[in-house]
């Protein structure tokens, strides 16, 4: 039997549904394109909307199909993506259009079990392609829908102890018409509603059924475990620039910022050790600093005029719009 909270949440869908670039407006009558979903569902990951648009756009102009992308040099795509972080994303991108392309003709599978075994795609963006693309029934579980359901049944065991019983909630609610539809709406409800401060409650469809707003602690959920203080690590960057041409280097392929153009550095370390690219008159310029996602990195910025051979890397012109963000601050430092 159909929930009756599903069918108020795809009302209130259908006349307030976000417009966004990869999104089929609700009643078009006609589903996504499967790589638009996918490829925002991967740049979504950790990353906004707002964040989001611009790659998206560019990446559809540049790659309009996942064959393009297929055939893309990985230090395109790679250039492409710098910005927006967690970079292996963009390895397993280029990995999965290639599976795609080669093992299933360019089309992608329709099932949560066939899409799971793809490079790159694990449990929700799974569900989120079977469901949005293929309107495939499919439980979709994001931080917005971990939200709008430990509110819901007021859950307040923390994150992530709590995720089973949240599913079970988002699993009771997924009805097995509009699927992907419902998906959407449960995100937009969370990302405009249901929000983690200041819940806007009185314009929510599902409030008069929210056990945390009957009990006055929606605001207060979901609960969350504290989180460990992130490492630090400390490191050198050197910068030399020769009028047009600046030195930089390819990243390994795997790894931290895998197969990213960047300027040499030290290793990056409790106590690193200077390690620079040639001998020359290098001068400290200041410090930049950025945080990934398992520690904090200060990295003391180094420059020089000088020209020699180096040791690593090449010289060349650069495009700094191509630097991951980290390095693009240490460029920013100098110019």
């Amino acid at each position: 039997m159909r929930d009756p909270r599903s069918a108020r949440l795809l009302a209130w869908y259908d006349a307030h549904a976000r417009d966004l670039p990869w999104r089929v407006p609700p009643g078009a009558g006609r589903r996504p394109d499967p790589y638009g979903v996918w490829l925002s569902e991967v740049m979504l990951q950790q990353t906004t909307v707002a964040a989001v648009r611009d790659y998206w756009h560019r990446f559809r102009a540049t790659w309009p199909r996942v064959e393009d992308l297929a055939a893309a040099e990985d230090a395109d795509v790679m250039a492409a993506w710098a910005g927006l972080g967690y970079y292996a994303r963009a390895r397993n991108l280029l990995k999965c259009a290639r599976v795609v392309t080669k093992d299933h003709g360019g089309r992608f599978p329709e099932t949560e079990e066939a899409l799971l075994a793809l490079p790159g795609i694990g449990s929700y963006t799974a569900a989120a392609i079977a469901s949005i693309a293929f309107d495939n029934r499919a439980v979709v579980v994001d931080g917005n829908v971990e939200r709008v359901c430990a509110r819901l049944a007021a859950i307040q065991t923390p994150l992530p102890q709590a995720k089973p019983a949240i599913r079970a909630v988002a699993d009771t609610l997924t009805p097995t018409a509009r699927p992907g539809d419902h998906a959407q709406a449960m995100m937009d409800l969370g990302a405009t509603i249901c929000t983690p401060k200041a819940p806007a409650c009185i314009l929510c469809p599902l409030c008069d059924d929210c056990d945390a707003r009957a009990a006055g602690i929606a605001a207060d959920l979901p609960q969350k475990a504290p989180k460990k203080a992130k490492p630090e690590r400390r490191g050198f960057v050197y910068l030399a620039q020769s009028g047009e041409y600046w030195l930089t280097e390819m990243r390994p392929p795997q790894g931290l910022l895998g197969g990213m153009r960047a300027f040499p550095t030290s290793d990056w370390s409790d106590a690193p050790t200077a390690a620079p690219p040639f001998a020359a008159d290098w001068r400290e310029v200041g410090e930049v600093r950025h945080t990934f996602t398992h520690f904090h990195l200060t990295l003391t910025v180094l420059q020089t005029d000088e020209q020699a051979t180096p040791d690593r890397g090449a010289w060349g012109p650069l495009d700094a719009s191509a630097l991951p963000t980290v390095f693009a601050k240490a460029h920013a430092l100098v110019t």
